[in-house]
């Protein structure tokens, strides 16, 4: 009688994957590139104080401690006249250098900071989105460059609302 056995090439394949994910696992440990995201992702505290704010200066001030100062180097795009409040399509770039983060601050809406986004070193300081805005109101966007604020305004009018409007 013949017998067949499984022992080929299965064992060493499941060998190999089993080894290969332990490397792997092991160099996420010792890789400060592979784990640094996952901490300093976890070390960034949510920014509660600042969504809580109803005034922009006071949202500005919570969420950065200081001021910004207008700024040709920050290009806020956004349309002169939104049709629906809901979904106001806006971007900001900016040519800054060390930019470290970027937020949006609508000044007619019941809280004043719309978006904040954290900036990792080595890409390109560009945010898209699309923000509610309760009634036609000044859109701010804010960008942090080398410990320094910038800004850029525009004044968007709504022609229908978008925060319960």
């Amino acid at each position: 009688m013949t017998t067949t056995t499984t022992t080929g090439p299965h064992p060493t394949r499941r060998l190999i994957l089993q080894g290969a994910a332990s490397v792997a696992l092991l160099g996420l440990g010792n890789l400060p590139f592979g784990a640094a995201p996952a901490r300093a992702a976890a070390n960034d505290k949510y920014p509660e104080e600042a969504f809580k704010q109803k005034n922009e200066a006071d949202a500005i001030k919570a969420l950065y401690g200081k001021t910004a100062e207008p700024s040709d180097k920050v290009k806020l795009d956004a349309p002169e006249i939104a049709e629906n409040g809901g979904v106001v399509p806006i971007s900001v770039t900016t040519s800054l250098e060390k930019v470290t983060s970027i937020s949006f601050f609508v000044a007619e809406n019941p809280n004043a900071l719309a978006a904040s986004y954290k900036i990792p070193d080595g890409t390109i300081p560009a945010v898209a989105n699309r923000l509610k805005m309760a009634k036609t109101t000044r859109l701010t966007a804010v960008v942090e460059a080398d410990g320094k604020l910038y800004s850029a305004t525009k004044e968007v009018k709504v022609t229908v609302g978008g925060c319960g409007g």
